[in-house]
């Protein structure tokens, strides 16, 4: 019973230490690796310490695509996939990974595909970054790679192209701005002596007067005073006129005309002296007449104002020539000149166009809304543009000089302008530099020239594809193969 019991134990133990020995074996023989991360291969089951995915358990087939990655592939057995007719398998996700043979990608893990020839006609696949060849002698620009299209990949992604052409424009700045007076043309009226308004020939504010159109009435003592002062220097001129003394002649001509300019000194209008000489009967009241025509833009008197010297009795602004004040951005601010040629339009008026021309360009800039202030001079004959009104301004700032293409050609990133040009069956990107943009067309600098196709639709996709490729193409990251357990 005692043999029968050390020989069951001497059993187990042996059978305990045959399958450590074995299970050993199999732990050894055994790997896993990351699926995001195929360079790192462990002993045993855990989480990648790059991306902390869990590890999976290795097949066979990511051993065989690793060394199929950096050594000979061995040769296919007849139960393995066909050879391509092109003679390559590619990564859909690692494009830079190229292959005799099928397999797995040595960088993400992914089944190699066979990589189809283009046709003839054109195929709808985009070659790879390294393999499209060079645009021009220009570099792309930084992270951006050209793109090999085929006539049917080019109609199946939207792209449509249009040809560059040289072209001289004229530079425009466009703005706002509202219709002042002139302030040149803006006369007040006012009377020189005292006396009383007894009657308005003028009065309504926005009637329009003629020069030498009758305005007020008005009594005047003293205007009375300076009448029959003229008529009894004309009674002495009659008297005295047969004296053989020319100095009394002399004398008595003076005081004629002293009596008649002091009249005429208080804008006695020289019809009313005509009269007054001619009849020798003195006026009660004296009619003021307007200095000169315009439109009736204040008016403070009114019938039996009593009045003194220096009074305001109207405000007459002629409206045949205007001002606009208009204002420009910072940026535009070194465009405009004085004397420049401005158009203008009414946004809200019939579709003349009315011409002036820059008058002023203020020394300050307008640090609240960082803009220019100008003043603009136009004829304004019909009467057309009226104080208060808005007008579009565009002002000519000269012609340039480049190469003209759609606006919707440039990929405008903030930082730098692109386009994509069309040499062969290559679309590459290229800086260039933008400087104006009119009516849907953008004229630039350089970066292209004349004659040259431009892409001007599906632009944000082919930037997109250049940036991927750009990426693709670039070497990967050195990664050291990790090995053992954690």
């Amino acid at each position: 019973m005692r043999f029968s019991i050390a020989s069951a134990l001497a059993l187990t133990l042996g059978a305990v230490l045959l399958v450590g020995c074995g299970g050993g074996q199999a732990a050894s023989t055994t790997r896993y690796y990351c699926p995001m991360h195929p360079s790192y291969v462990a002993d045993r089951p855990g989480d990648c310490p790059i991306c902390n995915m869990k590890l999976v358990r290795d097949d066979g087939e990511h051993q065989a695509a690793t060394q199929a990655g950096h050594e000979t592939p061995p040769a296919p057995d007849a139960s393995a996939a066909p050879p391509s007719p092109s003679g390559k398998y590619i990564c859909t996700m690692c494009p830079e990974v190229v292959s005799d043979q099928p397999g797995r990608c040595p960088v993400c893990g992914m089944k190699l595909v066979e990589k189809k020839a283009e046709s003839t006609e054109g195929g709808t696949e985009i070659a790879h970054a390294s393999e499209a060849p060079a645009a021009d002698a220009s570099p792309s620009p930084p992270g951006m790679a050209p793109l090999s299209l085929g006539s049917e990949a080019t109609r199946l992604a939207g792209v449509q192209l249009a040809t560059a052409r040289a072209e001289r424009a004229v530079r425009t700045v466009r703005t706002v701005g509202y219709v002042t007076v002139d302030e040149t043309r803006v006369r007040h009226v006012h009377t020189k002596l005292a006396g009383w308004i007894e009657r308005l020939h003028v009065n309504a504010v926005g009637q329009p007067v003629r020069a030498g159109q009758p305005l007020v009435d008005l009594y005047s003592p003293e205007l009375v005073a300076s009448q029959e002062e003229l008529l009894r220097a004309h009674e002495a001129a009659a008297r005295l006129a047969a004296s053989s003394l020319p100095e009394v002649q002399r004398g008595i001509a003076d005081l004629v005309e002293a009596a008649r300019r002091r009249l005429r000194l208080l804008d006695v209008p020289a019809g009313f002296l005509e009269e007054l000489e001619r009849t020798g009967r003195v006026r009660r009241t004296v009619t003021l007449t307007a200095p000169f025509g315009g439109t009736v833009t204040a008016k403070t008197v009114v019938e039996g104002h009593q009045v003194e010297p220096g009074t305001e009795l109207f405000t007459l602004t002629d409206l045949s020539r205007v001002w606009v004040v208009a204002e420009v951005h910072e940026q535009d601010a070194a465009l405009v000149r004085v004397g420049q040629e401005v158009e203008l339009t009414r946004p809200n008026g019939p579709a003349a166009r009315l011409g002036g021309r820059v008058a002023l360009i203020e020394p300050t800039l307008d640090p609240a809304s960082r803009t220019l202030r100008l003043r603009l001079e136009l004829p304004n004959p019909d009467l057309a543009l009226r104080p208060g009104m808005f007008v579009d301004a565009t002002i000519r700032a000269g012609e340039v000089a480049g190469v003209a293409i759609p606006d919707s050609a440039v990929l405008d990133t903030g930082t730098r302008q692109l386009v994509f040009v069309r040499t062969g069956d290559v679309l590459a990107p290229r800086e260039v530099r933008v400087t104006m943009r009119e009516s849907g067309t953008a004229l630039v600098a350089s970066g292209v020239a004349a004659g040259e196709q431009v892409a001007t639709r599906a632009v944000f996709l082919l930037d997109s594809e250049s940036r991927l490729r750009a990426l693709f193409a670039a070497p990967p990251p050195s990664t050291e193969r990790a090995g053992g357990g954690r």
